[in-house]
């Protein structure tokens, strides 16, 4: 998604894209089945350990209202993952790309059904107040924790890979506020036309005055967070729960 999004603020390509995009553009590549079935295996795994986290408190929180809030906020990541999983795998059964317009229809579609349930627009309110929680979120975590605590790596590659992690950290977050602005507009107007997908919203940034270059930063920080993710999959320290251990 950050290159993506890099390339639509550098005027290489007409827009970004989100999670399903990208994933549309990877099913189209050579081996796109496999590289599909391998990233979203690798997606569910991901849920099943924010699973693990928030319920048995894998990442030793504790019982006050912090780790509490922080193991709230890991069952919600596991909860988007998960959804993005589960798109994942629909590709391999379409197996071709889709555009954004047609993400962002059935997001549209999705919160129109939410609309239609009793309670309805308070359900698409509290939706868009958890995106916006996990903007938030990802904002603080970037200004306040230390995340080279959990690396069983050196002292100069825990220095070295710091600064990917407030960056990463912190363009994730601020790329979710745009879109958690959509939904709750959907809610307050009880209508889904406001809603729009994760790539729609990158662009929204970018249409703003200065957005190319915000959405370039943003593309570079998104950028930064994959990379801090490759770092975890190396060095992460793995300390499972008594119950599961």
């Amino acid at each position: 998604m950050g290159v993506f999004a890099l390339l639509a603020a550098t005027d290489r390509i007409g827009s970004a894209v989100g999670s399903s995009g990208t994933a549309g553009w990877l099913a189209g590549q050579p081996l796109g089945r496999l590289w599909l079935l391998l990233l979203g295996l690798g997606l569910w795994a991901f849920v099943v350990w924010r699973l693990i986290q928030s319920l048995f408190d894998a990442d030793h929180q504790g019982r006050d209202w912090r780790g509490y809030l922080s193991r709230a906020g890991q069952a919600l990541s596991g909860v988007f993952y998960g959804l993005l999983g589960a798109t994942v795998f629909e590709y391999l059964d379409e197996y071709g790309p889709r555009s954004e317009a047609e993400d962002v229809a059935e997001n549209q579609e999705k919160a129109a059904q939410l609309l239609a349930l009793p309670f309805g627009q308070w359900l698409v309110l509290l939706v868009g107040l958890a995106v916006l929680a996990l903007g938030v979120g990802n904002i603080v975590r970037a200004l306040r924790d230390d995340f080279t605590g959990s690396l069983a790596c050196s002292e100069a590659i825990c220095r070295r890979v710091a600064p990917l992690a407030r960056v990463g950290y912190a363009a994730r977050g601020f790329a979710y506020l745009p879109l958690a602005a959509f939904v709750v507009l959907a809610g307050l107007r009880e209508s889904p036309e406001p809603v729009t997908s994760f790539g729609g919203a990158l662009n929204a940034l970018e249409a703003q005055p200065g957005g190319a270059f915000a959405l370039g930063l943003t593309a570079a920080g998104l950028i930064a967070f994959g990379a801090f993710a490759f770092v975890e999959a190396r060095w992460r320290r793995i300390r499972p729960p008594k119950e599961l251990a």
